[in-house]
């Protein structure tokens, strides 16, 4: 039975090597500058903890559910996961988040193949994890910012924050008007006590044994090839040139072009440079403090959708549908653009 079930999986593995193949070629021919050693580090190196990260995060999944933890890990953020409709296991994912956005993602997908959750709490709550995933990255930038540009750095982390809470309201909001109650927890006990008479650990290693590598696979389909697409695409200038074209479009009355080089930088890979700048630029006088805050605001919002598709694309598209993780990725980042934009104008107005 499982022999049969895998050779279509097989047959579509090797089908999605070859087109990865067959890019990676094309981008060689198109970029003969691209070395082996680019190939190794911008590629194959990433995709590999790409693909080794989505297997943790698929696992994560299924020891929690099988081990029956999803309560547990859910705990902290009960609360907030019942006012909004959206359940424990949404919860589960939006802990996890907090240490990696993937195996978050990994767990949405799981549960969603299994019924477990709708389609509707999925969306919502991959929009929540938008929260946890602030926190992630914070520890790493919030000191170096604050070093270079005082309390430019500061007010543009605090009007952020801002954002992000606005719109996490939002979602819960519309969790509760447009979500159906979740069931009782003493009904959905029940229910997961009716299949789970074995003991835990032996469900935990058939469920891993049984939905773990098949499911590895499939993602791999499509990681694959679309990581390759995203690594030629950059390698050609593709997201350079997006960049820049954005950066002339955007520069109005209210972002001076001595900002410019702000946002230009905060595009090439981290926004540290972009930052350094800022504080060089205030230092000498050039800008103040207002036209700092909302030159980096502008950054953010031109840079990271095109990070975003740049970086999380393929994983979004391989641990999702393509359409669907196409769709909340897509729309992650615009309610993330028209937030940052709204408090922009509230500072613009005020300050």
């Amino acid at each position: 039975m499982s022999r049969r079930r895998n050779k279509p999986i097989t047959g579509r593995l090797v089908v999605s090597l070859g087109v990865a193949a067959v890019i990676l070629l094309a981008g060689l021919y198109l970029a003969p500058h691209m070395s082996g050693r680019q190939v190794f580090s911008g590629l194959v190196w990433p995709l590999g903890q790409l693909m080794l990260t989505i297997a943790v995060g698929l696992l994560i999944g299924q020891v929690m559910e099988a081990a029956g933890w999803t309560r547990t890990f859910a705990a902290l953020a009960r609360p907030l996961f019942r006012f909004s409709r959206l359940g424990d296991r949404c919860g589960a994912a939006f802990t996890a988040a907090f240490a990696s956005g993937v195996a978050a993602n990994a767990m949405l997908q799981d549960f969603y193949k299994e019924n477990k959750i709708s389609r509707k709490q999925l969306y919502l709550a991959n929009f929540l994890n938008q929260f946890p995933a602030f926190f992630l990255h914070l520890p790493t930038t919030f000191f170096t910012v604050i070093s270079m540009t005082g309390a430019a750095g500061v007010l543009y982390f605090a009007l952020t924050f801002l954002a992000l809470v606005l719109r996490t309201l939002v979602f819960i909001g519309y969790g509760r008007l447009r979500l159906p109650p979740e069931p009782e927890p003493a009904e959905e006990s029940v229910a997961q006590a009716s299949g789970q008479a074995a003991p835990r650990s032996e469900r935990v290693w058939t469920a891993i044994r049984e939905k773990l590598p098949e499911r590895i696979l499939r993602i791999g389909i499509l990681v694959v090839p679309i990581y390759t697409a995203v690594f030629v695409l950059n390698r050609l200038g593709l997201f350079s040139s997006a960049r820049d074209w954005l950066a002339d479009a955007v520069v109005t009355s209210f972002v001076p072009m001595e900002s410019l080089s702000i946002v230009v930088l905060s595009f090439v890979a981290e926004f540290t440079s972009g930052f350094a700048t800022a504080g060089a630029l205030m230092d000498a006088g050039m800008l103040t403090t207002q036209q700092t805050v909302l030159a980096l605001l502008t950054g953010n919002v031109l840079a990271f959708p095109i990070r975003a598709l740049r970086h999380q694309l393929p994983h979004y598209m391989g641990i999702y549908s393509p359409r669907m993780g196409a769709e909340l990725l897509v729309l992650g980042q615009l309610f993330r653009v028209v937030s940052i934009i709204g408090v922009g104008v509230m500072y613009y107005g005020v300050a």
